[in-house]
């Protein structure tokens, strides 16, 4: 068993494209019509292109309960998932001056370092940085 694909849901699939490719520097892997204005929009990390696929989910616009629980998560400051990077200070400075939001700066807990910013869709995201 593997993991091939995860999800994270999106008010907006192409502002969420933009953030993901743009500032984050994700790649896209899929990028299917599904028909009403929704697409199969998956990314990957450049240096991993046949890794696990990111979906940029539309399904707050049409699920109702996932709206309620990432406006949830969103508000307690909990993220919705985390990404791993080799320097959590120099991601958080390179993020920073693409004008990237950060609700936790850098961080030590010990075992890891953290930051956690706004993926401008509905999101928090952690960024990990393991010791």
């Amino acid at each position: 068993m593997r993991i091939k694909l995860t999800g994270v849901p999106v008010l907006d699939q192409q502002k969420a494209l933009d953030f993901y490719t743009e500032k984050l520097g994700f790649t896209v892997k899929l990028d299917i019509p599904l028909g009403g204005g929704n697409r199969w929009l998956t990314l990957v990390a450049p240096e991993d292109p046949d890794g696990p696929e990111l979906l940029l989910e539309p399904a707050p616009l049409h699920f109702e309960p996932s709206k309620v629980y990432q406006e949830a998560l969103m508000n307690a400051g909990i993220p919705y998932t985390q990404f791993y990077v080799e320097s959590v200070q120099e991601e958080y400075e390179r993020l920073t001056e693409l004008g990237v939001e950060f609700s936790v700066e850098p961080k030590d807990m010990g075992t890891v370092v953290i930051a956690i910013f706004n993926d401008t869709c509905g999101n928090n995201i952690q960024i990990v940085e393991e010791k």
